[in-house]
């Protein structure tokens, strides 16, 4: 949600001016889309990554406002914990040596900002959770100062009526209570953007929809929290808890919740904005003076605020995005179930692979999605969070198969043929996904060597669990510098 919020006292009729809004809002929208006013002729793509900050001790460091000052770049924003920055990387094409591009950009930003960082007492971290991140670090002291996280964290337990139960079952078992959306600042994660047209849109969601259990596994980088072991990439149960804003009761009504993969497949962009007006009351109730009907009707672009401030507190796993640059509107569909890390590499091999094997899909004569129940997309995308890379999963045509499976027999050779129609050149396509298939060769992943190397830690070197995920930190940042792919770390 990166619209800036003051601090706001929100009456019944803030709510229903905002709600008549977001409706004149999403009218004006379908409008657009009849009338086709979009840029889409040079798709182009774009990354975000979430960075966790550390002291010299591998302990979480509240120090974002400082590390950004002594930063002092635009592209390097607050998150929702004082632990936590984001970088957002200018978008590019893919042609040629755009995935390379990408990689220079990303590497000599993070070498940059890790330099100035070092002189606030901080480092940066790419990883999905800190594995040294206790319950004593997420407070409502902890949220970074801007207003609008304290406004969101008020809007999100006023809607509850009482405190979060988080509650994951793993290798461990956690059972936590919260009193603050604090928790959700310990989900790292990387964000994939890409633009498409509206014709285009539903059957690029649709893809997505259907290779997020696939991303998840092969990118997990999330075992641990508050020092236990539980899922592969425990991100996705942890953010989908952290900020529900249901009570119980709410839930067994069937209310729909605020993190959420969705349920069935989407013939138009406008079925997801639809959705998120009709199941979802305002966080945010916060109006411009502006009249987007007027505006369009002018034949300027309006802004759409009320509907993408809304559209900003549902945390779709692939999201949909209405904006506005130099004065041109487009869509994009917003990737957000891989964590940060391990390496820059790492990421833009996964980055890779997504934008190929949407592409293929999405353009392929007959739609996965049409042979494929949205049920089985969601119990493939939960599947793989839990068990990561050792995932089994569901295909059509195929069955239940190992994940890595899968994408060594049928997505890789997908992934290669869209990369090819993005006209990436042919040696970056092939660098980046040996880089996905040697982790399906090696079984070897993020989540993995934490996990392996915690086990070598407490058992061969009869560490104590704290002392050991404190160790497996400090080995991890500087093979995470070195940017050589995860499948290639050492464990010992």
């Amino acid at each position: 949600m990166g619209t800036e919020v003051e601090r706001h006292e929100f009456s019944r009729e803030d709510r229903a001016r905002y709600r008549r809004k977001v409706r004149q809002c999403l009218d004006v929208f379908a409008e657009m889309l009849r009338e086709s006013r979009f840029e889409f002729e040079r798709p182009m793509t774009g990354l975000e990554i979430e960075l966790n900050l550390v002291d010299e001790q591998a302990e979480p460091a509240m120090r974002n406002a400082e590390v950004l000052a002594a930063i002092a770049d635009p592209d390097f924003q607050t998150e929702l914990g004082q632990f936590n920055v984001e970088i957002n990387v200018a978008p590019r094409r893919l042609a040629g040596d755009g995935t390379a591009g990408f990689e220079r950009h990303v590497r000599g930003s993070l070498n940059a900002a890790e330099e100035k960082a070092r002189t606030v007492g901080a480092h940066m971290v790419m990883i999905g959770i800190l594995p040294t991140l206790a319950r004593e670090h997420l407070t409502l002291e902890s949220l970074s100062a801007n207003p609008r996280y304290a406004l969101l964290n008020e809007q999100i337990f006023a809607a509850r009526g009482e405190d979060l139960d988080i509650r994951i079952d793993g290798i461990d078992r956690l059972a936590v209570t919260a009193d603050t959306v604090a928790p959700e600042a310990a989900c790292t994660s990387t964000q994939f953007h890409l633009q498409v047209s509206p014709s285009q849109f539903a059957a690029y969601w649709n893809a997505a929809q259907c290779v997020a259990g696939v991303q998840v596994a092969l990118g997990a980088n999330a075992p641990f929290l508050f020092g236990k072991e539980l899922w592969r990439e425990t991100r996705i149960p942890l953010f989908e808890q952290a900020t529900d804003t249901r009570s119980e009761e709410i839930k067994a009504q069937g209310v729909r919740p605020r993190v959420w993969f969705g349920e069935r497949w989407v013939t138009s962009v406008f079925d997801l904005f639809e959705e998120n007006v009709r199941y979802f009351p305002a966080l945010l109730p916060v109006c411009e003076d502006d009249d987007p009907a007027r505006t369009l009707a002018s034949g300027d672009i309006p802004q759409l605020t009320e509907l993408r401030l809304h559209n900003g507190t549902i945390y779709r796993w692939n999201r949909p995005v209405y904006d506005v640059v130099r004065g041109r509107p487009h869509l994009r569909v917003e990737n957000r179930v891989l964590p940060a890390g391990p390496t820059v590499v790492d990421t833009v091999a996964n980055g890779a692979f997504y934008f190929g094997l949407v592409r293929a899909l999405a353009e392929s004569d007959r739609p996965l999605w049409s042979q494929m129940s949205f049920s089985a997309a969601e119990e493939n995308f939960h599947a793989c969070a839990r068990h990561g890379i050792t995932a089994t999963v569901f295909w059509p045509g195929l069955g239940y198969l190992p994940v890595t499976e899968l994408v060594l027999r049928r997505l890789l050779p997908l992934a290669r043929e869209g990369l090819d129609a993005w006209e990436v050149d042919p040696a970056e396509r092939d660098r980046l996904l040996t880089i996905i298939e040697q982790r399906c060769l090696t079984g070897r992943n993020g989540a993995t060597w934490q996990a392996d190397s915690l086990h070598l830690l407490e058992d061969d070197h009869h560490l104590a669990r704290p002392d050991a995920l404190r160790a497996l930190l400090q080995r991890y940042i500087p093979l995470m510098h070195e940017n050589t792919p995860v499948h290639e770390w050492p464990l010992d």
